[in-house]
């Protein structure tokens, strides 16, 4: 499915590339691993082969889509429940897709959502996630920086 050094993405930790591809025998079961390097942090994930699907890893946007998301930012709908239970699951939900724009709406909801009103300590963390999760995807796909990325989505949204 995927190569060393391709760019890939998990859905929970972000954009990174594969570094490698190892066999490990875990609980006496022996299973093909990626190892993954996460570009932003530098951790490394190891993403069983045979799972990458349903985990939903799946390789980088093209440098188009990025643009394309970047540009639709300011005018993504957010649509957010006022009830924080129901607003943090489906909030979970959107990131856990893997799917980059319904990322971008977390992130857009949730940074306006704490200009108006502030953020509980649950969505500070989760917005924090979020943002990492789609500013390493971007930046990798653009091969820019965190800094001009992040400058463009807070110029997205002080309009």
């Amino acid at each position: 499915m995927f190569a060393v050094g391709d760019k890939i993405v998990h859905p929970m930790h972000g954009a990174g590339y594969v570094d490698s591809v190892v066999e490990k025998s875990v609980a006496g079961e022996k299973a093909r691993y990626y190892i993954m390097k996460i570009a932003n942090s530098g951790m490394v994930v190891m993403i069983p082969v045979d799972s990458c699907q349903t985990i939903g890893v799946r390789r980088i946007v093209s440098s188009e889509e990025a643009l394309s998301i970047l540009d639709a930012f300011a005018s993504l709908e957010t649509g957010m429940t006022s009830n924080w239970n129901h607003r943090y699951r489906e909030n979970m939900l959107k990131i856990k897709s893997g799917d980059l724009t319904q990322v971008a709406q977390v992130v857009k909801g949730l940074m306006e959502r704490d200009m108006e009103k502030g953020l509980s300590t649950g969505e500070r963390k989760m917005l924090h996630s979020a943002k990492q999760i789609f500013l390493s995807e971007i930046v990798m796909a653009l091969s820019t920086t965190y800094e001009a990325v992040e400058e463009r989505i807070n110029l997205a949204i002080s309009g």
